[in-house]
Parts: structure tokens; sequence; C-alpha cells
């Protein structure tokens, strides 16, 4: 059986990651693209080499696809994914789901009872690096985790701020572009979930309207580890990182907050440091392959 996509969005994230991903599937297959406007659903088909390009949601849905991946601006997810929802097809979205949690239930919700797939594309639990994170921490191998830290502050290039610099009626800024990335990275490999946080913004130079450019933010998890975690727009050469500290030994990685297969991770311990070795697998078609799987009744989305 093929999977058939349909893009809701003709996105740079989907140019530059998803349709190869879909593409590198054995089952996968780039149906057709949806932008508002008819002329860059054109260009993109044409650049991308996708077969049908629409201007309207409703033309997408009604074509003959299994699944679509949604990556508009965040105000949209909702009503979009409800709409691919009610049609039959399953869904895979963009982080965040929606601007409310309230909201995002109910697309979990719609989801079950439609009986279709819905994902988040959260692509940093499918980095090697923090699944070997993940894997040492369930192996007892630094003992009860006690803490973490988020290293994530980032320079923003000028071809993706736009409206994550100006509209928050779009859900711009850091919070909903990248906190929720280690919200969700620090969920998996704790394997816990947390159960207060509070934070400070702070707007730095890039963004305008009100929206933040900056974060730090303080967790609290229901095993009681404690973490930290600071998000950015702004920061050139601060570099990414994570660590998880346990009553036996600690975790140290570089370099792995980001969509490429990099990095690495250290653990330290009494007997000394050794580089934990994890598989260089692309993000995106592992995400792929299991949403697939997850349409054939084979776990879940990732």
């Amino acid at each position: 059986m093929t999977v058939s996509w349909g893009l809701i969005g003709a996105s740079t994230i989907a140019r530059q990651f998803m349709i190869g991903a879909i593409r590198a599937q054995p089952d996968g297959e780039v149906a057709a693209v949806m932008s508002s406007s008819p002329e860059r659903a054109a260009t993109y088909a044409s650049e991308n080499r996708i077969p049908a390009a629409v201007s309207t949601l409703d033309a997408l849905l009604k074509s003959d696809i299994d699944a679509v991946y949604i990556s508009t601006t965040n105000e949209l997810h909702l009503e979009q994914a409800l709409a691919a929802i009610g049609a039959g097809k399953h869904v895979l979205c963009e982080k965040p789901l929606a601007l409310t949690s309230a909201d995002a239930r109910k697309m979990v919700a719609a989801a079950r009872a439609a009986g279709v797939v819905l994902g988040t594309n959260h692509h940093l639990r499918n980095a090697g690096s923090h699944r070997a994170m993940r894997e040492a921490i369930a192996a007892g191998r630094i003992g009860r985790p006690i803490a973490a830290r988020v290293f994530h502050s980032v320079y923003l290039p000028e071809s993706l701020q736009g409206w994550r610099i100006t509209r928050p009626d779009a859900g711009g800024g850091v919070v909903l572009d990248i906190t929720v990335h280690d919200a969700d990275t620090l969920r998996f490999v704790l394997g816990d979930d947390p159960v207060e946080i509070s934070a400070f913004t702070q707007s730095a130079g890039m963004a305008a309207g009100g929206l933040e450019d900056g974060a730090m933010c303080l967790w609290r998890f229901g095993s009681g580890v404690i973490a930290q975690s600071h998000e950015g727009f702004t920061t050139k050469f601060a570099g990414t990182g994570f660590e998880v500290h346990g009553s036996e030994g600690s975790l140290i990685a570089r370099d792995v907050m980001t969509q490429k297969p990099v990095g690495s991770v250290l653990l330290r311990t009494a007997q000394g440091e050794e580089e934990l070795s994890f598989d260089r697998e692309d993000l995106y078609p592992r995400s792929l392959r299991q949403f697939h799987a997850a349409i054939r009744g084979e776990g879940q989305p990732s």
C-alpha cells in the first residue's frame, strides 16, 4: 500500500526535510501541495516535482491522498487538522499542535474518534543522541536522575524570521518555536512529565509586536528532577547542548539540539569518561517510518 501525502503549506521545512523523508519511505509519495497563493503552489510543485498544486484546503482534501503534513503558521493548525481528520486523512502536524492545550486536545480527541493517526513533528526525539541518553538513563547508568540542563539558544536566520518575530496572532515567538521542542525532548529523555514550570522571557532586539525572542525556564518533574532550559533567536555563537545529572553519573551532550544527526554524548561516572555511540540516521525519515507503521496499526508515531 502506498501512502499518498498532501502538503498543507508550501514551506521551507517541507522542502528541506519532509519531502525527502516521505520519498525515502518505500511506500511513500508526495502527491499534492496546497498554498493559499496559486502562484506559489504551482512554483513549489514544479521545483519539488510534486504532481498537483492546489490553492484551497477543500481541493486538497478531496484529492486521492491518505495523509497530510501541516507546516503552515501556528494559528492555522487547529482548523486545518480538524478538516483533514474530518475528511478521513491521517495528520502529521508541525509543533505546536495548536495555540492552546485545549485546542490541541480537541485535535487528539477528533483523531481518536475518526480512527486516524495524528502525530506532532517533534523531530528531536528521533535523534540517535537523545535515544542514547534515554537508554542510558533507563539502564541506570547515571543512577537516579536529579537535574537536567538544555542549551538551545541559536540565531534565527533571516529566511525563517518573518512571522516568527512579528506576528503574535500567528503564534510567533521563541516559546512556541523552540521551548516546545525542549519540553518534548526533556519528557522523552527523562521518561517523565513536568508538573511545574516558571519562565522569564525577553525581547533582545529581533522580535517585535510584544513577542519574545529569548526565554529561560525552570522545570520540576513528577519524579523530583529539576531542569533549566535556555531558548533564543539571537545568539550566534552559543552552541547547543543537553545535560542530565544523576546520583551516580552525568550525561553531557553537545551540538545535539538540531535537525541533523550530529553531536556527541559523554557519560561521566566514577569509572571515568565514555563517549556513547549512537546511530546517525536522519531524524525525519525515522519519524516518517514510524508514522507509516502507525498507519498500518503498528505502534504509535514518534
